[in-house]
């Protein structure tokens, strides 16, 4: 029972770890203005994120409830099916008791009281199907918190919690978000494959377009090496040519002195 306990505490948090990203209210401003005039594609980018992140909590969730199947006693397929049902309908109440709450909050105190209404003749279906569990096992066995993992955000739930806490699990932050970051994804992954194309189209025209202007670097390098080179030896053959004239004139002025001297 400790161990149980011990495991639904860990899980009532979730511990990602800080944000790398900045989060400031003018930056997303000035990216809605630049969104508007050049495609970054940054949704794509978005989706890849909110996969990974998604796959890390459903790798989670399995990997809570093959530890339930370690730590908990394994019930029939008869009592297991009884003690789903009780798990659902709690589950249901608490969904509807945060969403009422929420719903007074608001000041929308009509629609908040007809749901109260529902969770009542939820109350009263969840109180059967605990008496029908309940005959399904000895009383020691049904003492045991029997724990269930929910399928949004990977927290565990018990059979035998009561409506305060599951409605603090379905009205808390780490249920939400995680409910709005699954609708994001599903909104985004509805054009995925065809915005991911695009930027991948994108992609190889700027590494074509990079490759050429490396390409025409090179060739206006190779260019003036070549020019470099020609006016180098240019100049060098000129250097040659003006050495061997002086050369040639120095010897015909001393031949004509020598005339001169005999």
């Amino acid at each position: 029972m400790g161990k149980m306990l011990a495991i639904n505490a860990s899980m009532s948090r979730m511990d990602i770890g800080e944000c790398p990203k900045i989060h400031d209210n003018a930056l997303r401003a000035d990216f809605e203005k630049a969104q508007q005039k050049f495609d970054y594609y940054y949704d794509v980018d978005a989706t890849e994120h909110l996969q990974a992140f998604i796959s890390d909590c459903d790798r989670r969730t399995e990997a809570a409830r093959k530890r339930l199947l370690e730590t908990q006693e394994e019930l029939t397929a008869e009592v297991a099916e009884k003690a789903n049902a009780v798990h659902e309908l709690a589950e249901k109440i608490g969904q509807t008791l945060a969403k009422a709450e929420e719903l007074g909050a608001q000041g929308l105190v009509d629609e908040s009281l007809k749901l109260m209404g529902e969770i009542e003749e939820l109350r009263k279906k969840k109180s059967e199907a605990e008496d029908t569990y309940r005959n399904s096992m000895p009383v020691s066995s049904y003492q045991q918190q029997k724990l269930r993992v929910c399928d949004v955000c990977s927290a565990y739930l018990g059979i035998h919690d009561n409506d305060r806490r599951l409605a603090d699990h379905f009205g808390g932050k780490l249920h939400l978000g995680f409910i709005k970051i699954r609708e994001k994804l599903t909104e985004l992954e509805k054009n995925y494959e065809e915005r991911h194309e695009a930027r991948r189209k994108f992609d190889e025209q700027e590494r074509v377009k990079r490759d050429d202007k490396r390409s025409y670097r090179s060739r206006s390098k190779d260019r003036n090496d070549r020019h470099r080179r020609s006016r180098s030896r240019s100049r060098h053959s000129r250097h040659r040519t003006r050495s061997r004239s002086r050369s040639r004139s120095h010897k015909h002025d001393r031949r004509d002195r020598d005339r001169r001297r005999y």
